[in-house]
């Protein structure tokens, strides 16, 4: 059962977000998304971002992009914007996103990342190279930052692409979520873990077998709670979304964020 009980700096609930392209961003950002965004949903920037004038380890108000410095639009963006217009006005979201296009599961196995990000193509290793070279170890650094503000209240997870087809992927992202509990000193009943599906058979996904995996997740980490990418539309090329895709899709990881925190979802 997933505990709601706050603590600390308890106002500020902060999630953790990882996984491939389609949770870096790979939609490009409109207009409707770089305004009136609330000053109650803010990024913590993973990265020296000096385009933006965002600084690592800093908190600034939540304008796209949220993941490195040239991303595009994630379904984060849209989580936290719904989050912020259904809890109560005193209570603020921060995300901090780390994911890396086109990468398996395995760049964030704390022990043995190496190993892939050695063999990873060229044109990826640049992106993991703005992470020092370990996605995962960067994400635990800005986490370990943002517990001295608020309460980390949940992970979210968007990646499955890279491992089509591979049924360890259950367990190998229960090791990663395993990790971040440990390593954050985290409880997950209080902490669960919220993985979408890739593009949907519905909209022609290229991936859309690795949903049939992603769906038992639940079945590995009773604290996982799988979203639906049913009717989300695909950019054209059978694996991103699109900008409203991604819409559609941070609305959804929220509402089910939000059913979680017993909120009622304004309508």
């Amino acid at each position: 059962m997933f505990s709601h009980s706050f603590s600390q700096n308890s106002k500020f609930y902060i999630f953790l977000c990882l996984g491939q392209s389609n949770m870096e961003g790979n939609a490009r950002i409109e207009p409707q998304d770089t305004t009136d965004v609330n000053r109650r949903f803010q990024v913590m920037e993973a990265v020296d971002c000096p385009n933006l004038n965002r600084v690592k380890g800093q908190w600034y108000t939540a304008v796209p992009p949220l993941c490195r410095c040239k991303t595009g639009l994630t379904p984060a963006d849209y989580f936290g914007r719904t989050l912020v217009a259904n809890l109560p006005k005193d209570a603020k979201v921060g995300v901090i996103n780390v994911a890396v296009g086109g990468c398996k599961i395995e760049l964030f196995d704390k022990n043995n990342y190496q190993v892939y990000a050695d063999t990873a193509p060229v044109w990826m290793k640049g992106m993991i190279k703005e992470y020092d070279g370990n996605p995962y170890a960067r994400l635990v650094e800005m986490a370990k930052l943002a517990q001295k503000d608020g309460v980390i209240k949940g992970i979210l997870l968007h990646q499955g692409e890279s491992n089509t087809g591979d049924t360890t992927w259950p367990q190998k992202v229960k090791q990663v979520y395993d990790n971040l509990l440990q390593d954050l000193n985290l409880d997950a009943a209080s902490v669960p873990l919220l993985a979408g599906e890739v593009v949907n058979a519905d909209q022609g996904g290229a991936c859309a077998k690795m949903n049939t995996i992603i769906d038992e997740l639940p079945q590995t980490i009773p604290t996982a709670h799988v979203i639906s990418s049913a009717g989300c539309p695909q950019k054209g090329d059978n694996l991103h979304f699109t900008a409203e895709g991604y819409r559609m899709l941070g609305r959804r990881y929220a509402a089910e964020m939000l059913l979680m925190l017993g909120v009622k979802i304004n309508k």
